[in-house]
Parts: structure tokens; sequence; C-alpha cells
């Protein structure tokens, strides 16, 4: 069975390439996705990845991990080949039961034959119900305006879930990846200092000697170094651990066996799974009381996450601090995502909106792999947190999810929740929405899945309270709080906007004209109440004549201001500043390139005050930080991703490339340069990889794009610049 295996596979491969040779190897449809997943074909063992297929594992026994396909209707999609502006016209999809069948073009499951369509993203499967714990082997074929007819793809497999549901969302299981550094030295008293060089969640293995066994060592792991060695009593929540080990006699390897934390492994938290283990954040390890010669291959840093491409985007830039801030944003991305959800960083490992959305974001600008955002919303609807703005934040992530995907089954399986998540029912008589006067009664609480009451929170932490010691002031700008927040009703008339857009993609179209109307009387409820016309800028509430930084970001971002006060408002928001916190930075600087002050979007991504990511350079953070420094949050952690803004606000504001329609059919590219002399990021989408460009000069102002195929672009560039398409 094994030699007919291999034999099979050869002439699998030969009938891969040989068509290729004629064509090019760019003549097939690539990138094939099942569910949004593109390597449902791996294998890992222990978290460690293989170089087994679902093919083998009906001959090989052991614990491994797979992609399991829980939908019994899956969606199917595909890069098409050429660029732009190459379209499909046409697709044709088999799925089959065996390898062989796929091999030999026959779809024994399903074969659509040629279907007259563009479509190349989330493209329904149409046959019978797939069966439960099965592999089955799918390929794709397109016609184009430009090529004809392409070559058959390669074959790609997945195995399906035990139980299956209409459709539920896949995801990869947790990696592991043994990461050795060079960087060994040795502190004052002649211990071992390893950096590894960045931050990561992970686990240590060592190779030690001992001639009698009698010996004991003393590791310490740590985020910080202080005087030549790990911190060892860090004042912040910065991570440090020591692991006493006692030696055996001769060569041996011995396992760092981590702990849990409880500030970490709660009730709410989520857990990593036993074929992982415990894991804690580290850069540095410090080996204390080894007499012997240690080698960088005597420790193993053995580092987790979720599936991610390092590769898949790129972005350099005339400003090298900028280029530094990308590359820790970027990297903060991969490294936060070691729970296979998005969560608070090592603090409570909690899934929370906030962090969720701006993670959301983040990831869509580094991969073409969309789950784990999928997953988390899903579960956050489930489990949603307590803030008034979260939770209306999620109506937000799903739409995001359906721009970015072009996949609507998340809208449409989720609507009712979703649509409670605009919270309509602490709507009061003037038109807006209050926590503190309308009752929060058990109806209300179970629609949202809730069990305690919800609170408005404007940033996070508020003006001395909630986990700030005496002395340390809030980053809401000085919010005054009353029955009415502004930065509240700014969230739910966003929701009521995105939920009708959701109301029409799903078919409910009297949904739709209500949610839209409900959303209009909101916005005039808004600028009656909010709007000082004498000012030109909006206060926090009624019965207030203070007007936060946050007040007017949220009107600018959410399309409430009238258009002749929207020069004032972005001059205001310009002169506050980064009055804000980590997180909310995602949304000034959102606010500021949507008003026209891109130039001082950039300003404030590229300052070196402690409001800056510089500082969390200048600190030695390898992730983004969960506040600007410690001065601002003494309890803060160092591995938070909401501190990464500009890893999204570089690819879709600077570099200006959005979804216009959903999944990328239609890209808009609006980059707004300020001062920058040149730029260039390759912006990795479920349709193909864009590249964008720009040289700003007195000499030479152009833009330049390459899409790949199937996408169409509008173009909206700065004045003087043109723009070249490659």
């Amino acid at each position: 069975m094994r030699r007919v295996s291999l034999l099979l596979r050869l002439s699998a491969a030969l009938a891969l390439i040989l068509p290729s040779v004629a064509h090019g190897q760019d003549h097939r449809p690539s990138g094939l996705m099942t569910d949004m997943v593109e390597h449902t074909q791996k294998v890992w063992s222990w978290g460690y990845a293989t170089s087994l297929t679902l093919s083998d594992l009906g001959e090989v026994k052991g614990d491994f991990q797979t992609v399991a396909v829980a939908s019994s209707r899956p969606t199917f999609g595909w890069i098409v080949p050429g660029t732009y502006p190459a379209r499909q016209t046409a697709w044709r999809v088999i799925l089959s039961e065996s390898e062989e069948a796929a091999m030999n073009l026959v779809g024994d499951k399903w074969d659509s034959g040629w279907v007259e369509d563009g479509s190349s993203v989330a493209v329904p499967y149409s046959g019978s119900p797939l069966e439960p714990s099965k592999v089955y082997h799918w390929r794709v074929k397109v016609k184009t305006d430009t090529g004809g007819e392409s070559d058959w793809s390669e074959i790609k497999s997945f195995l399906t879930a035990a139980s299956l549901d209409e459709y539920a969302t896949p995801s990869y299981p947790l990696v592991k990846e043994d990461i050795f550094t060079t960087v060994v030295s040795r502190t004052g008293d002649g211990s071992y200092l390893y950096d590894f060089g960045r931050d990561a969640f992970g686990q240590l293995r060592l190779r030690l000697y001992s001639e009698t066994g009698r010996d004991t060592v003393r590791v310490h792991l740590g985020e910080r170094v202080e005087d030549g060695g790990v911190l060892r009593n860090p004042t912040t929540t910065v991570r440090y651990r020591m692991f006493t080990i006692p030696l055996s006699k001769g060569t041996n390897s011995y396992s760092i066996i981590i702990p849990p934390d409880k500030r970490n492994t709660g009730r709410d938290a989520v857990k990593m799974p036993d074929y992982i283990g415990e894991v804690m954040p580290f850069r540095y390890c410090e080996i204390e009381g080894y007499s012997k010669h240690l080698t960088p291959w005597d420790v193993t840093r053995i580092v987790v996450n979720y599936p991610f491409d390092t590769e898949a985007a790129s972005f350099s830039c005339a400003d090298d601090l900028l280029n530094r801030i990308w590359s820790l944003c970027r990297y903060s991305v991969k490294a936060t995502s070691f729970t296979g959800l998005f969560v608070d960083g090592d603090r409570e490992r909690i899934p929370y909106e906030a962090d969720a959305l701006i993670s959301q974001l983040c990831h869509y600008g580094a991969d073409r792999e969309y789950t784990l955002s999928r997953r988390t919303i899903e579960y956050l609807l489930d489990h949603p947190t307590w803030p008034t703005e979260w939770i209306l934040q999620s109506v937000l992530m799903a739409w995001n999810d359906y721009l970015f995907t072009g996949d609507k089954r998340l809208l449409e399986s989720r609507y009712d929740v979703l649509r409670e998540h605009c919270l309509e029912s602490l709507t009061e008589s003037n038109g807006l929405i209050s926590t503190t006067i309308k009752e929060q009664d058990p109806a209300f609480l179970a629609s949202i899945n809730r069990k305690d009451k919800i609170r408005d929170i404007v940033d996070w932490p508020h003006s001395g309270s909630l986990g700030l010691a005496p002395g340390y002031g809030g980053e809401d700008d000085g919010f005054v709080y009353t029955d009415y927040n502004a930065v509240v009703n700014a969230y739910a008339f966003r929701a009521l906007v995105l939920m009708g857009k959701a109301a029409g993609v799903t078919g409910r179209k009297s949904d739709e004209a209500e949610l839209n109307a409900r959303a209009e009387r909101l916005k005039a409820a808004f600028n009656k109440t909010f709007l000082d016309k004498r000012r030109r800028r909006y206060i926090d509430g009624p019965g207030t004549d203070h007007s936060s930084l946050h007040s007017n970001m949220f009107a600018l971002l959410f399309g409430l201001v009238p258009d002749k006060y929207v020069k004032p408002v972005t001059e205001y928001i310009v002169s506050k500043g980064m009055a804000c916190s980590v997180y909310g930075s995602q949304f000034l600087l959102e606010a500021l390139y949507d008003g026209g002050a891109g130039d001082e979007a950039l300003k404030l991504m590229t300052d070196k005050s402690l409001r800056s990511w510089y500082n969390m350079l200048r600190v030695g953070s390898t992730i983004t930080l969960e506040a600007w420094d410690d001065s601002f949050k003494p309890n803060q952690d160092w591995n938070h991703l909401w501190g990464a803004a500009p890893g999204n606000i570089i690819p879709f504001k600077l570099m200006g490339v959005t979804p216009v329609e959903p999944g990328f059919a239609k890209v808009r590219i609006a980059p707004r340069p300020g001062t920058l002399e040149r730029a260039e990021m390759t912006l990795p989408t479920i349709r193909g990889t864009i590249t964008v460009s720009f040289e700003n000069t007195s000499d030479r102002k152009v833009v330049s794009i390459k899409l790949p195929a199937n996408m169409e672009y509008e173009a909206d560039l700065p004045e003087g610049f043109s723009l070249e398409v490659r």
C-alpha cells in the first residue's frame, strides 16, 4: 500500500508539472482555501510540523494535529492566475473521495461543471453534504478573459471534523518552533545569559552535563534585563520566573515545566491545549550555577503561536524609525497569537473586543489567513465583556470580516445576536442610548449573552479608577461621564449603520430600512446633544462643556460630523495630540487620516515622546506594550497587540489600500505620503498580493501598483501625483 501511495503521488506531481512547462508556472489557480484555511493538508505532531500529509495518516500511527473542516457545506477560494487586468469568467471545481480520483480528474463527490461566474473567494460547495471524519480532495480550473482556460490546480486535501454543522469556522492547531540564538554572554557572577532577540510565548529545553549527578542549576526566564542579568523583581507585570533543576549524571536533556499562573489560567481564560503545555513570555534565559561550557545549541526556546506567514507582508520606507515600528507591530501579530484566539496578552489571557478589533485589523495587514479573527468574533459574541463600546465593537468586527473575506456566513449565522449588540433597547425618548437611565434587566442582558451589567469605558484606564495606583492619571483625556455619553452614542450610530448593511447583504430588507432610519435619528440626536456649534467641537455629554479628544475623534471617524464642521473638528483633534492610550491611538490615527490630516497622523506615529512607539523600542520591548510607558500604567504587560495600531494604519491609511467591495473584488488605492519621500508595501489578501509604492520628491510624484488578477481598483491620489499600473 505504501508503494502504491508513493507511485500515485509521483504521477500526480508529473501531471501537475508537465502542463506548467507549456503554460508557465502561474497558469493555474493557486493559494487554494477551504473555509478560508489554506494549509488543510498539513500534519503536526505535538505541535511540530511534520513531512506527513493527510494521506499518510491512514498508514502511520501516532498523535497528530490537523485542521478539521467542520462545515458540511464549506466554501472554496483560490488565487486566479495572472495579474490585473485579467478577469476570471468561469470556474470548475471537482471534489473527490480519493486522491487517485482527483489525480484522474474524477469529481465523484461533486463536479460543478463550468460555472460562468467571476467568484474566486467564498465559493459555496453545492454537492451533497460532506460526511464527518473523512478526507476529501479538490481541484479547480478557471477561464479568464486574457489567458483562456487555465491548467488544473494542485490537489488540495482536507479532513472533515468528527461532527459537522451547516457552517462552522475551522482553525489550525497551535504550532511549535525551536529557536536558537548566537547571542550568549557571561554575567558578572559567571552565569550564562542567552538573548533570543525578541520576546515570545514559549517553553525551554536545556542540554546540561554533570559529572556527579549532585549538581543543581537555577534557570531565570524573563522579558527584561538589568545590570547584565535577567531582571529578578520587576515592579510591573513584566514576566519573570526562576526554576531550580537538579542534574542527573552525564549529559541529559531537561524540559522546563512552566506551572500555571493564577492570573491567566482562571475560569474565563483561554487554556493552552495539552499537546502544547503551559507557556510564558520571555526573551532572556540566564543559567546560574553551571560551571561547564555551554554553546548556543545547548539552550532551545520553543516558541508557540498560531500558524502565520512572516513573509506574506512587507513594508519599507525612507524613515528608518517607521520601518522599525512596522517590524515591531508585525512581529507582535505573530507573537500574541499563542492561544489561538485574540487575547489581552499574558495578563488574563481573556479575549476582549477592544483587543480583538485592533488585532483583527493588524492581522489583515500581515497575512491572508483570516480564521483567527473570525473565531475570536464568534467567541466574543458568546462571551462578551463589560464595556458598552466594546459590545458595540462586535458589529464593527463582523462587518470587517465580511469586507475582507467576502464570506457572509458569519453575518447570516449570527445576525440575531449581532442585532442585539446594537443595544437598541437602551434607546431613550431623545434618540440616544444610555446605560445608566435605561434598566438593564435580565432579558436585555440575556440578549447579549451577559449576566452582569455593562458600563461605559471611553478609553482604558479611566482617570483615577480601576487598575491604577494613586497619583496615576487615566487615558480618557479627562472625559466627563454623564447619563448620555458621546463616545458610546458614536459607536451606537456606527453599529446601526453597519448592521443596516449586514441586513441588506443577508436579504433582510425590512430590517435594513428600519436600521437605516434608526441610524439617521441617532445622528440627528447626537448632533443636537453633543455638537457645540459656537466652539465648533463636540462635548462629552449634556451638562458639561468639556470637549475630550475622544468625543471628537469618534464623531469624526464614524461619520457624524456635518460637512461644515469637519475642518474645525479635525483641527481640534490635531491640537490635542496623543491624549489617549495605545488603544485609543487606533481611532485617533484613523480619524486624522479620514479628516485629511494624514501629515499629523504620520508625525504621531514617528513621535519620540513617552506617548510613542519609539518609546516602546527605547525601553527594549519587542512586542507592543499595553500602555505607552510604566508611568501611565504601573501594572502594564509587555505583550499586548492592542498597542500595535501602526500595523494596520500603515497598510490601510498611509499606503491607502482598502477593500471597497467584499473579498477585495474591488480595492481602493488612496496613499497619503505626507512627508515620506518613498515607501513600498506588499499586502497579502484573500485574492492575492497587492504591491503599492510611491515616490514623493520635488522631481517625481508617482504611485505604482501591481494587483492580482480578478481584482478591480479605484484610485484617490494626492494632488500632483500620477498612477502607474504595473
